[in-house]
């Protein structure tokens, strides 16, 4: 057995609170909303994708934010992306240097932190 690929990550959100997932990973972060299955439809939460990043935002009842767990995605351009977050009012943070890599997290508006990296310039 063999495992291929990630096909989808999925991070929890409150209830109610679609407007400011959709604000954060479409307008902050340019992931393009899809439209979520009408079988899961009426669980709430938002799906994103762009290229072959899905991301799943589902709404747990009993919410807690993944700040230390997070996905980490790789960019081409992860000093514009911290500018529009910061424009924003997204919580951005730089980390340690990790060779090869320029990174920062950035929080999403529920707390989940979210990792941008950049290959460095060779």
């Amino acid at each position: 057995m063999t495992f291929l690929a990630i096909d989808h990550v999925q991070i929890a959100m409150p209830a109610g609170r679609e407007a400011e997932a959709r604000g954060f990973y479409a307008g902050v972060l340019g992931l393009a909303e899809v439209e979520k299955p009408a079988s899961l439809a009426g669980r709430g939460g938002c799906w994103f994708e762009s290229g072959a990043i899905k991301v799943h935002l589902g709404v747990d009842s009993d919410f807690h934010a993944a700040a230390k767990a997070h996905p980490a995605f790789l960019v081409d351009d992860v000093a514009a992306l911290e500018r529009r977050a910061t424009e924003a009012g997204a919580t951005v943070k730089r980390d340690v240097a990790l060779d090869g890599y320029d990174r920062i997290h950035v929080f999403d508006p529920f707390g989940n932190r979210i990792e941008l990296m950049q290959r460095a310039a060779p």
